[in-house]
């Protein structure tokens, strides 16, 4: 066993595997008690060759064992290396869990070293989930767990990863000290690939602040320790960091050299690649060249969709023009300026919901597409509606407003740092007890001005607006902003609204609708699986108010014990034109797929994840997530929200209702009740939750705050 985990490490798997096997085989014969040890070791092996469902599938193996033997040391073992696999997934809300328990447990025994390592594990997960506060926290108690266990080389990790967090909070003062002392400490222990990370941060966080001598300093340090251990990649990188120097000094010849010498290396990696053409089409914007620097943003664009094509992981797509976030915004100044208007909406349009779109069978990245240059005029005609499509950039903010008249306005905006601090703060207002029409009316006015006014006069009140949102406006409900004629109103009185995550999406040719009267799937009020999703009073009352209006022999009802993600699945969801969830929900911030509908236990399972939702084909008009975050809970640049709406468009929903926050059961019950009556009279998903949500604002009764009404939105498919 020691033989096998030993040539683990060395990486020499064959006999890993063939030690380990016989390991196995001995402690079935002899040592049943070492069954339990011998399968975190093949977990390990799996691990590091990779293979994480056989990894995952031997921890659980020895977890078991631990727990059935009464052996706390490799429970702490077994949970911890289930909260590894989990973080090499990227399900970091999973990861938590798992290092919750070890931790616990670890501290219980007075194991200092597993405590150390699963304290910062666990803060790894928080600092990509995007909580830096837990992650500062669990970094540092993680450091200090490590230098009191002796180890300073974890010791030297956590330090760096500290850095991460201050520089992710822009606190540059607090990385440089960090990442200086971590830079000390790597030379203490000769840790050469820390050295090298630690001047990289320092250079960066220099470029931050302007300070371009101290970058210029870190920098020749990296070259001189690259000359005693050479590596490619680092020697490109500081070319890049020389370049951004000499562009910050204005040195624009010098920086064009040294970013042509970056694109000339056949073994530059697309990152790099195209950052050196988006900073030098910069450049040559600068410099009054627009031909170069429109071939050279162009360049850069078909390098960031190569490389994004490259990546099968569908969940990994996802996020990944987060990366290149800055090189759009920089493209779409560019064009702005020179008075391009239909070129930056049709850069815009196609950076949009990409990973969804492809899902759907529509590639956005293909000159050849028939979208490519489409008339979004005429999609504005033919859905009858204003299209408002918004983009958040650092410096300036942009809105497209296209008429069904065929007119397009183009307007600017402020930054995206001020937009998101007034969507923050209206949207804490409307979580609060009271009406926001009352105690933040300056805020809601504000909104409005800013990002409805400009296009008023091509929106005719009572008239259909869709929403391409972006950025923050993704969790901000439109309908609640305040109109201020002929006296201060929510703009839901006003128009009809929905959402869209595409413009390419609403061009795409459109399924032909359901019956008015199709077949339902009506599962929900399931039994509560723990304490953290107690029982809905309201779910069994809602779910009889849906029935009343499809005819029993269309409707198909999963409640209680039968309310199960198996029976869902098992239920051929594409046969029906509705379906509807009466039930909670958890949304996952890191991994939006891992969002899921809460059901009735069954086995070890209860949750219906986002990732088997789009694996099951759907052909409804309608899917309704009667539940809280149902819409989801983060926003990626290019893919909007991402949660268990997007599951449902993805799997093919022609439409979806879902909520942006923490939704009231009674009143839900009561909105639902509204929506499918409306919906039983002809009326289209849209305009009956337009109705009902009125029905609730008109009420007289606590329900007309927007808390009650507002978190639910209508999401367009295809």
């Amino acid at each position: 066993m020691t033989q096998g985990a030993a040539y683990t490490l060395l990486l020499q798997f064959p006999e890993a595997e063939r030690h380990l096997s016989a390991a196995e085989d001995i402690a079935r014969a002899s040592s049943p008690n070492l069954l339990g040890e011998v399968a975190l070791r093949k977990g390990t092996l799996a691990y590091w060759r990779g293979d994480m469902t056989s990894a995952e599938s031997m921890y659980r193996d020895a977890l078991q064992i631990a727990r059935a033997q009464g052996d706390p040391f490799l429970e702490v073992a077994a949970l911890g290396s289930l909260g590894l696999v989990a973080t090499e997934e990227e399900r970091y809300d999973e990861s938590i869990d798992w290092n919750r328990a070890a931790l616990t447990l670890s501290q219980s025994v007075g194991n200092k070293s597993s405590t150390a390592k699963i304290l910062g594990n666990t803060g790894w997960a928080y600092f990509q989930l995007g909580d830096t506060e837990s992650a500062l926290d669990l970094f540092g108690r993680a450091a200090q767990a490590s230098a009191e266990a002796g180890s300073m080389d974890d010791v030297l990790k956590w330090r760096l990863d500290i850095g991460d967090a201050y520089f992710a909070q822009r606190d540059f003062q607090a990385a440089t000290d960090t990442y200086q002392n971590a830079l000390q400490l790597a030379r203490n222990l000769d840790d050469q690939g820390a050295i090298t990370e630690g001047l990289e941060n320092l250079a960066l966080v220099d470029l931050e602040r302007g300070d371009f001598d101290s970058a210029d300093h870190n920098r020749n340090e990296i070259l001189q320790f690259v000359k005693a251990h050479p590596d490619h990649y680092v020697s490109l990188y500081a070319l890049l960091i020389a370049a951004r120097i000499e562009l910050g000094r204005q040195h624009l010849v010098q920086a064009e050299q040294l970013l042509q010498s970056i694109l000339h290396d056949p073994d530059a990696e697309s990152s790099l690649r195209w950052e050196a053409q988006a900073r030098l089409a910069t450049l040559y914007a600068d410099a009054h060249r627009p031909s170069d620097a429109d071939r050279e943003f162009r360049k850069s664009v078909n390098t960031v969709e190569a490389a994004r094509s490259s990546i099968r992981n569908e969940e990994l797509r996802i996020s990944f023009l987060t990366n290149a976030a800055e090189l759009y915004d920089d493209y779409l100044d560019f064009l702005v300026a020179r008075n391009k208007t239909q070129d930056a909406l049709r850069v815009a349009a196609q950076t949009r919901a990409q990973t969804l779109l492809e899902g759907l069978g529509i590639d956005p990245a293909k000159e050849s597409s028939p979208l490519a240059d489409m008339n979004w005029n005429q999609v504005a005609r033919r859905e009858n509606a204003t299209i408002l499509c918004y983009w958040l950039g650092s410096r300036h903010s942009y809105l497209w407003a296209i008429a069904p008249s065929g007119q397009l306005k183009l307007f600017t905006l402020p930054s995206r740092d001020q937009i998101d601090a007034a969507v923050e703060s209206y949207a804490a207002a409307l979580l609060g007890p009271r009406d926001v029409i009352e105690t933040a009316g300056a805020a809601g006015a504000k909104l409005y001005t800013t990002l409805i006014a400009p296009a008023k006069n091509l929106i005719p009140r009572g008239s259909r607006v869709i929403i391409v949102p972006d950025g923050s406006l993704c969790g901000l409900n439109f309908e609640t902003l305040l109109a201020p004629d002929p006296k201060p109103h929510y703009w839901i009185e006003d128009a009809v609204v929905t959402y869209a995550d595409s413009l390419l999406l609403l061009a795409a040719e459109r399924h032909s609708s359901a019956p008015a009267h199709g077949k339902l799937l009506l599962i929900g009020d399931p039994v509560s699986p723990n304490e953290d999703f107690p029982p809905l009073p309201q779910a069994a009352a809602e779910m009889t108010s849906i029935q009343k209006d499809f005819p029993p022999a269309a409707t198909t009802v999963l409640s209680g014990n039968a309310a199960t993600p198996e029976s869902y699945l098992h239920s051929r969801p594409g046969q029906f034109s509705f379906i509807h969830f009466v039930a909670h929900a958890t949304s996952s911030r890191m991994r939006p797929l891992e969002s899921a509908v809460v059901l009735s236990k069954e086995g070890d399972s209860f949750k219906l994840y986002g990732r088997e939702i789009v694996q099951h084909p759907l052909k409804a008009e309608l899917v309704t997530i009667s539940a809280c975050h149902g819409a989801g809970s983060r926003y990626y640049a290019g893919e909007g929200l991402v949660g268990l709406s997007w599951a449902f468009l993805r799997a093919g929903a022609r439409g979806v209702i879902a909520a942006l926050w923490d939704v009231n059961d009674a009143s839900t019950a009561t909105l639902m009740d509204r929506l499918y009556s409306e919906m039983s009279e002809g009326k289209n998903p849209a305009v009956a939750l337009r109705d009902a949500k009125l029905s609730l604002l008109h009420s007289g009764t606590v329900y007309q705050k927007p808390f009650y009404w507002a978190p639910f939105q209508y999401y367009m498919g295809l």
